[in-house]
């Protein structure tokens, strides 16, 4: 199963970071998010990643060559100029870093690897949202109903903190709750190859062009996600998922 992983739009609402990296880039915990996104589709079994590239692309190449290069023991003989790389622990990912196009949309970056893509079904995500999905059983979803899509369904977090109150007391604060109303697209799609025909170029975009029209037409499923889901698209985002790393829990991390 391959996965795809939009990773070259600009993020141009947390400029106070992607000024020098893309948004994928921008880290938790020490890692970027992008590799918190992979390691759980790794922890379900789904390792050949094709991450669609843009902006500033070779900051993610850089830093998956080192991770890759630099992780574990390393022996360097100055004199005869040789490098010998020991053991390390190392991810049994597939990684392909495709460039997709300085201005693409998410449309045109998938569109781009039809050939890669055309033969079988494939998962698709955004690079900047972590959740505690259960891959496997997204897959299943999907096999069941015989459609061309999936989509998961989460809801949105609270905008503002939450006051839960009876009789003038504060019962339960909660600070950026997941809100219980509504629905939208979390990501973490699956596909069959024909929605590709839905894609023609590098300015169609995923959700308009293919989304809204197997909605119309009866071909996109949701699969509908309680759990946690958070993107990161602003600062004040960052800062959050950073303190949910730093509480020693991250309900992400499921690896």
């Amino acid at each position: 199963m391959k996965v795809v992983i939009l990773a070259g739009g600009l993020g141009t609402r947390l400029a106070e970071e992607t000024e020098i990296k893309p948004k994928p880039m921008v880290e938790i915990g020490g890692y970027p998010i992008l590799w918190h996104i992979m390691k759980t589709y790794s922890h379900y079994g789904f390792k050949e990643f094709f991450v669609a590239l843009g902006y500033k692309g070779e900051v993610i190449k850089k830093f998956f060559l080192d991770y890759c290069n630099l992780n574990g023991n390393m022996k360097i003989d100055f004199a005869s100029g040789t490098t010998e790389i020991g053991e390390r622990d190392s991810e049994d990912w597939i990684l392909h870093l495709i460039e997709t196009g300085q201005n693409s949309m998410t449309g045109g970056r998938v569109k781009r690897l039809e050939s890669y893509l055309k033969d079988s079904t494939f998962m698709v995500t955004y690079g900047d949202g972590v959740c505690d999905i259960d891959l496997q059983k997204l897959l299943e979803f999907h096999k069941s109903h015989g459609k061309l899509a999936t989509v998961t369904a989460v809801h949105p977090p609270a905008r503002y903190g939450e006051l839960l109150i009876k009789e003038d007391f504060t019962t339960e604060f909660t600070e950026k709750p997941q809100t219980h109303e509504g629905w939208i697209n979390g990501g973490y799609l699956i596909f069959e190859p024909q929605v590709l025909d839905y894609l023609t170029n590098d300015a169609s975009v995923m959700e308009k062009d293919a989304l809204e029209r197997l909605a119309d037409e009866g071909q996109l499923m949701a699969y509908r996600h309680d759990g946690f889901w958070q993107c990161m698209d602003t600062l004040r985002d960052k800062k959050f998922l950073e303190s949910v790393w730093e509480s020693g829990n991250p309900p992400w991390k499921v690896w």
